[in-house]
């Protein structure tokens, strides 16, 4: 019994009103089903650059390297969604703070390292001919 208000509070009442599930109501991830269908998406989205790299099905590579990238954030979405059941209104919001947080950092990180090895590209010195004889002769 709640002292300040005279109410009877279950642990459990509680535990489904903080987390937005109403008696009966059942996550509609967390089942074999949910589960199944995130497994054949990430399946289909690990396989797809696969085969457009391999096989080299788009001929810019700008335009795969894109595809890729995309396809990728398309497979964190599904993780996040199936996997780790992570919607808009679980835990107040804290979960979602922390995504945003993590893609920062992802952005950030993803950003310099592309960065960096643009950098390292571009200002490698080519190697001069007269080396490449030596080194092919040795």
């Amino acid at each position: 019994m709640n002292r300040s208000s005279g109410k009877v509070h279950t642990h459990a009442a509680d535990h489904r009103q903080v987390h937005g599930h109403e008696a009966g109501q059942q996550d509609a991830h967390a089942t074999l089903k949910g589960y199944l269908t995130g497994f054949v998406l990430a399946a289909v989205l690990t396989a797809i650059p696969f085969w457009l790299v391999m096989d080299h099905v788009i001929q810019s590579k700008e335009t795969t390297i894109l595809v890729v990238l995309a396809l990728g954030a398309v497979q964190i979405v599904v993780h996040m969604v199936y996997f780790l059941h992570m919607n808009t209104t679980s835990e107040s919001g804290w979960n979602m703070l922390a995504l945003i947080f993590t893609l920062v950092l992802v952005v950030i990180v993803l950003g310099a390292s592309i960065w960096v090895m643009h950098n390292e590209n571009a200002n490698m010195m080519p190697m001069s001919p007269q080396y490449a004889h030596h080194k092919m002769g040795s």
